[in-house]
């Protein structure tokens, strides 16, 4: 069976285990279904700004063409750095920081989580969209830190506590497996004396930690990256998937996310 179409990373639900569906030319594929199974991605030499559509020769963050990397607010600076965000300041939205005052309301003003999770380490991050960034991220287990009214004051408990915790996730690490185990429970707590007073009140009471299970047989001891950069034929026995990787049988992964905006024709 063919399909075809631009890629745009999976669609994720929160299940044990987790389930992915990859949507091509408006046909949900149950991806959950396809593991043990050989696939084959062929790229068809076509890329298509997942903003505007119009057709690039190269993607950038993941999916834009140029112009819109520059001027699309899902691609401002304070996506990276929240602390940076200007959305809840009248006086400096109108600076185009945010590209797009209305978009920024709507999205940046809002009550946004700050999070602890377990990928490769522990590690913090921001997002208003929990469940969702906890599995992009391939996440084990995360638990609630903070709940901010903004994307900016979520970004200033975030720069705290990378002081004493990674931003990053070892994509590597998180591939195989190889988590470093800790309590984050007792880490909440603990982090939380880290802050200064004025940030005390964001602290998130519930102390539930959510734990992620994925569609994956076995994990590798190595793994080796491959691209439509390098090759325009990608296939194999599909072993498992995890965070936004499809995981082969032979330690190949290919991020799905990467490809954004990629034609290709999927056939299983």
């Amino acid at each position: 069976m063919d399909y075809t179409g631009h890629i745009i990373k999976m669609r994720t639900t929160h299940s044990n285990p987790i389930k992915y569906e990859l949507l091509l030319n408006e046909q949900l594929i149950c991806m959950n279904d396809l593991i043990k199974k050989y696939i084959v991605l062929e790229y068809k030499n076509e890329i298509n700004c997942i903003e505007c559509g119009r057709q690039t020769n190269k993607s950038f963050a993941q999916g834009y063409c140029y112009p819109c990397f520059l001027n699309s607010p899902r691609t401002s600076d304070c996506i990276m750095k929240p602390e940076r965000c200007n959305a809840h300041d009248a006086n400096k939205a109108s600076q185009c920081k945010d590209r797009d005052q209305k978009w920024a309301e709507n999205y940046h003003n809002q009550n946004t989580y700050v999070y602890l999770a377990l990928s490769s380490g522990l590690k913090v991050g921001v997002t208003n969209d929990i469940n969702t960034r906890w599995i992009d991220q391939g996440a084990i287990q995360a638990i609630k830190f903070a709940k901010t009214p903004n994307r900016f004051l979520a970004g200033q408990i975030e720069v705290a506590l990378k002081q004493y915790v990674a931003d990053k996730t070892s994509w590597q690490r998180m591939l195989k497996n190889d988590v470093a185990y800790q309590d984050l429970q007792e880490m909440k707590h603990e982090l939380k004396n880290k802050l200064v007073e004025n940030l005390h009140q964001y602290f998130h009471s519930d102390d539930t930690v959510h734990e992620m299970k994925y569609p994956v047989e076995s994990y590798p001891e190595k793994v080796k990256s491959v691209n439509f950069d390098k090759e325009s034929i990608i296939e194999g026995r599909l072993w498992g998937i995890k965070g936004q990787y499809l995981m082969f049988d032979d330690g190949r992964v290919f991020n799905v996310r990467r490809h954004n905006g990629y034609a290709v024709r999927f056939e299983i």
